[in-house]
Formats: C-alpha cells, sequence, structure tokens
C-alpha cells in the first residue's frame, strides 16, 4: 500500500507551544507525507487511545510518550515493531521497548536524564587508573577525597535543597547500582551497603549542599569541583564556561551503571489507518538527522548514534555526550521514573527524602530507619496498587517492600 495523506501524530512530549510550533516545522516538516502533530496532557492522550482501540478503529497514526505510559498499555493494542528495522543505539533501552514481551512495543525515540559534572581542575585528582566515563562508586568517593585532601576543602556538590533533585538520585542512580530494585530492595542488606556508601560521599561534599537546587551555580562559584544533577541544572555552567567544566555519566556500583533515563518512545496503535505511512514516521523519526533536529527542538537527546554538531550550545554537546555514553554502557542498570503512584508521587519521594535525612544529616542507625521507612514505602505501594518498574523485577499487583 502506498505511503498516503497526512499521519496523525498524538504525543505527550512537545507540549508547550514552542516545541510544539519547532516539532511541526523544523522536525517533521521534512515528512514527505505531512504529519497532524497534536501534543496533550497524559490524560486526554490516554482517553482518546482507548476509545479508538475499543471501537475497533481510529485515526491516530502514532503514538509518541515516555516509558511510564507505554509500559501501562496492554500490549495486544499496540503493533509488533520488531521487523521495522529501526531501534535505538542502547539494547538497554531496546529491551525496555519490550515491555516485557518478546518484541518491540515501541520504538525509544528521545531521552533526557542526570549526570556528573567536575571543574577541571579536580581531573588532576582521579585515583590512579580511573576512567571518568566509567567510574565505580568507590572511584568516586576516592576522587572526593583526594580533592578535599588536596584544598583542604571538601568540593563534592550535590542537590540536597528544598527543590534539588536528591530524591532522584536515591531512587534511580544508587538503589539500582547497589540493590538492582529501588521498591522490593528498599530494605535489603544490599540496601545497607548503598546507604554506607553514600554516608562515605557525604564525608567529602561540601556541607551547604542542603541548600543546594540547581548545581550550574556551584560550579560556576567554585564551591563544588564534582556534582550530580540533571542535564538542565547543569547548563548554565557549560554554556557561560565550557573549557572549564567536563560532563561524565555517573557511577557503577556492584548491580551496574544506575541511572534515571527520562525515556519518550513512539508507537502504532493497532488501529492507525495508514500503518505503512506509520512506519514511515517512525523511522523518519530516527534517522540522525530528525534526532538533531528534535534535540534542537526539545531539548531531548538522541536515542542513535550521533555526530553533535558545533554550533549546538556548549551544555547540550556536553550533557548529549555523557548521556550518550551512560545509555550505551555495557553495565547501564535505568532506575525507572515511578510510575502508577498517582496522586502519592509525592510521598514517595518524601520517603527517600527522609530516609536520607535521618540516615546522612541525623545520623540515625541504618537498619532502623529503613525498617521504619519500609512501612511508609509499603503502605504508598498497597495504597496505589502500583506494579514494580525496572530494575525491580515485575510484579501482579502492587510492587512488594520484601
Amino acid at each position: 500500500m502506498a505511503v498516503q495523506a497526512e499521519v496523525l501524530f498524538w504525543s505527550t512530549q512537545a507540549r508547550p507551544a514552542e516545541e510544539a510550533q519547532a516539532m511541526r516545522v523544523e522536525v517533521l516538516g521534512g515528512f514527505g507525507p505531512g504529519v497532524d502533530y497534536q501534543p496533550n496532557e497524559a490524560g486526554p492522550w490516554l482517553t482518546r487511545f482507548k476509545a479508538e482501540i475499543e471501537a475497533g478503529s481510529g485515526s491516530i497514526g502514532v503514538l509518541g510518550s515516555l516509558h511510564g505510559d507505554f509500559s501501562s498499555l496492554d500490549a495486544d493494542t499496540l503493533m509488533d515493531l520488531d521487523g521495522l528495522g529501526v531501534m535505538s543505539s542502547s539494547e538497554t533501552f531496546n529491551n525496555l521497548a519490550k515491555l516485557g514481551t518478546d518484541s518491540m512495543q515501541y520504538v525509544p525515540w528521545m531521552q533526557a536524564s542526570y549526570i556528573m559534572a567536575a571543574n577541571k581542575e579536580a581531573l588532576q585528582y582521579l585515583p590512579e587508573g580511573a576512567n571518568i566515563d566509567a567510574l565505580s562508586y568507590d572511584e568516586l568517593i576516592q576522587w572526593t577525597a583526594n580533592v578535599h585532601e588536596a584544598v583542604g576543602q571538601p568540593k563534592f556538590g550535590f542537590p540536597a535543597g528544598p527543590k534539588g533533585l536528591k530524591h532522584r538520585f536515591f531512587q534511580g542512580y544508587l538503589y539500582p547500582s547497589y540493590t538492582n530494585g529501588v521498591v522490593r530492595t528498599f530494605a535489603s542488606p544490599e540496601a545497607v551497603t548503598a546507604w554506607e556508601k553514600f554516608k562515605e560521599l557525604w564525608a567529602h561534599t561540601n556541607p551547604a549542599s542542603t541548600n543546594y537546587n540547581f548545581l550550574q551555580e556551584q560550579l560556576l562559584s567554585g564551591d563544588a569541583w564534582i556534582v550530580f544533577d540533571h542535564t538542565s541544572r547543569l547548563a548554565q555552567a557549560f554554556n557561560e564556561r565550557p573549557d572549564d567544566f567536563v560532563a561524565f555519566p555517573a557511577p557503577a556500583g556492584p548491580t551496574g551503571r544506575g541511572f534515571m533515563p527520562v525515556l519518550a518512545g513512539v508507537a502504532i496503535p493497532e488501529t492507525a489507518p495508514d500503518k505503512d505511512a506509520a512506519m514511515a514516521l517512525v523511522k523518519y523519526l530516527l534517522k540522525p538527522e530528525t534526532q538533531l533536529a528534535t534535540l534542537r527542538a526539545t531539548s531531548f537527546f538522541p536515542v542513535v548514534d550521533v555526530d553533535l554538531p558545533d554550533d549546538l550550545p556548549p551544555a547540550v554537546r556536553a550533557a548529549g555526550d555523557a548521556v550518550a555514553k551512560m545509555s550505551a554502557s555495557p553495565d547501564a542498570n535505568p532506575g525507572l521514573l515511578p510510575a502508577g503512584l498517582g496522586s502519592k508521587g509525592g510521598d514517595f519521594n518524601r520517603v527517600f527524602v527522609d530516609t536520607f535525612e535521618r540516615i546522612v544529616l541525623a545520623g540515625q542507625p541504618i537498619d532502623r530507619v529503613l525498617a521504619d521507612q519500609k512501612r511508609a514505602l509499603a503502605k504508598i505501594m498497597d495504597d496505589t496498587g502500583a506494579p514494580c518498574w525496572a530494575p525491580d523485577a515485575p510484579s501482579d499487583g502492587a510492587c512488594p517492600v520484601e
């Protein structure tokens, strides 16, 4: 069947007017048959999709959304995309896109994440033999200790302020790296080790970190030389002084290189009116030049191997390189954004923040704190019925706190 008229691209991403317009003109303008790009909030996005599935026919050609949204859909409502011939350069992402089946239910489309960054002054203090693109937590701790000793001040910076994204570090980085889970393994012996390691790191952390929300400010001021934060919260430092800083992947622990991808994908509903046109659009979205146009339009990074052009802002080039290395690393172990928690998302985050404050700031016994917080976490999971998400093993019903 020949590729036909406009494809309806029904998306939860690139919703702000400026981004949506950039998607229509700069990203999708080169797709011959034409695209009707319609971004929506997650609620209306899901409602229309389900209505079309129930009716047995519809007008949506391609769905765009986050992994967590796709993971809540029935696999038999989406077209099997194994034979499409396009996928991301990250085997980790391609496996996630199977949604627990044997074949690709969506194709990874674009990603954002949290990374590490450092003042180049700190590089001379890296432990002997350490590779900055493949650090372990032990090497990071040793590095921060070396800097602390050399300059007489703790120079690790952590977003522990009131609006800092500290909970995402514990959920997506520390726990997956040490426990290969987040919910099931919350109070495990491996979790005790993880918190012991974080306490070691905290000994070389600038104590003012409890006021830090955006680490770009501390990099620029010199209050911190080695930091962790979301790519968008480091951008100013790289754009103002690109030659002074380096971006690199998060460290690895005993169960892999935990990292939290904000992963978006594209899928084709079984009810798509013109599957050939829809497949052509998905292939188009994965072309290197389209991926770069998407990066410019949305600040989401490519999921395929691309050479980032020199005219991108320095922050985008630096962060994009680090994100690509992290997601494609052989030991990548993604800790996905929590899914299925509804209005309890804030309570879930609070469990990790309270655990940090009690163990690290107040010095309370790790075992006792984890036992206390385990009860709070179990109640949230039971109340919401949210099933487990990666890297926790799948569950029937609410994810158990084991």
